[in-house]
C-alpha cells in the first residue's frame, strides 16, 4: 500500500470572473521510505499541491489517500490530528516563533500532540544532538544563524516521528553552504530514519539529490523520473 495516493486530483480557484487551474489531473502513487522532489517553473502548482498532500489544502476534485484514509473527505479537526501524527513541515522561511527558544519552538506540536513533559525533553535533547544544536537549545531564534534555524525548523518537523516530511524550498533562504548542510541533513533523514520526504525545490542539488524527480507545468505532470 502506498503512503500517498491521489487520483485525477485538481484543483481550482476563482478570482472574480476568472477560474485559474492550477492543478489537473494529477495520479501520483508515493512509497513509504521514497525521497521525492518536485520541480518546475514558477506557477506551476508545485507549492499548491504540496499544501494538498499536507492537508493545508483541499482539493477541487479528485482524491487524495494518506496510508488508507481519503483525506479530501475529512474535516478540518480530523485533518488537524493527522498532520500531527503523521506529517511534519519544512518551509522556506522557518516560521518558527521569534518568542520562543528552540527548545520550545521545538516543543509546540509535541505539547498539541500530548506528549508527556519527560518524553517530549528526552526527544528534543536527542534530535538537537543530531544536528548538532544541543547547546543552541535555549538560544532564540534572532540568535541562531540561518541555516541553525532551518535546523531547528526540521527537527521541528520530526519531533512527532511522522513518517512523511514536506518541505517547500527549504533551501531557499540559505547560502551555499547551509544549503548543502540542509539537504545532507534530509538525505540522512531520509536514509537513517527512513522517513518519506517530498521536497518542492527549485534547487538542481536537492533534486539531483532525490529518488524521484516529478516535474509539474501548468498543473500538470509532464514528467515522473525515478
Amino acid at each position: 500500500m502506498p503512503l500517498i495516493k491521489t487520483v485525477e486530483l485538481s484543483k481550482t480557484y476563482r478570482l472574480d470572473e476568472t477560474y485559474i487551474h492550477a492543478l489537473t489531473d494529477i495520479n501520483l502513487s508515493i512509497e513509504q521510505g521514497e525521497f521525492v522532489a518536485i520541480t518546475g517553473p514558477s506557477g506551476s502548482g508545485k507549492s499548491t499541491l504540496l499544501h494538498i498532500l499536507g492537508c493545508i489544502d483541499k482539493p477541487t476534485s479528485g482524491k487524495i489517500f494518506i496510508k488508507d484514509m481519503e483525506t479530501s473527505r475529512m474535516s478540518g479537526k480530523a485533518m488537524t490530528g493527522l498532520r500531527l501524527r503523521e506529517l511534519g513541515f519544512v518551509f522556506q522561511h522557518f516560521y518558527l516563533l521569534p518568542a520562543l527558544s528552540a527548545y520550545e519552538n521545538i516543543e509546540l506540536p509535541m505539547k498539541e500532540a500530548g506528549i508527556p513533559r519527560g518524553e517530549r525533553k528526552k526527544r528534543i535533547m536527542e534530535l538537537l544532538d543530531e544536528v548538532g544544536l544541543r547547546e543552541r537549545a535555549r538560544h532564540m531564534p534572532g540568535q541562531l544563524s540561518g541555516g541553525e534555524q532551518q535546523r531547528v525548523a526540521i527537527v521541528r518537523a520530526l519531533a512527532n516521528d511522522p513518517p512523511l516530511i514536506l518541505a517547500d524550498e527549504p533551501t531557499g533562504e540559505l547560502d551555499s553552504a547551509s544549503g548543502r548542510h540542509t539537504l545532507e541533513l534530509l538525505t540522512r533523514i531520509n536514509q537513517e530514519y527512513e522517513k518519506t520526504i517530498i521536497v518542492v525545490t527549485h534547487d538542481d542539488s536537492i533534486a539531483k539529490s532525490a529518488m524521484r524527480i516529478i516535474r509539474l507545468q501548468d498543473g500538470r505532470v509532464v514528467s515522473d523520473v525515478r
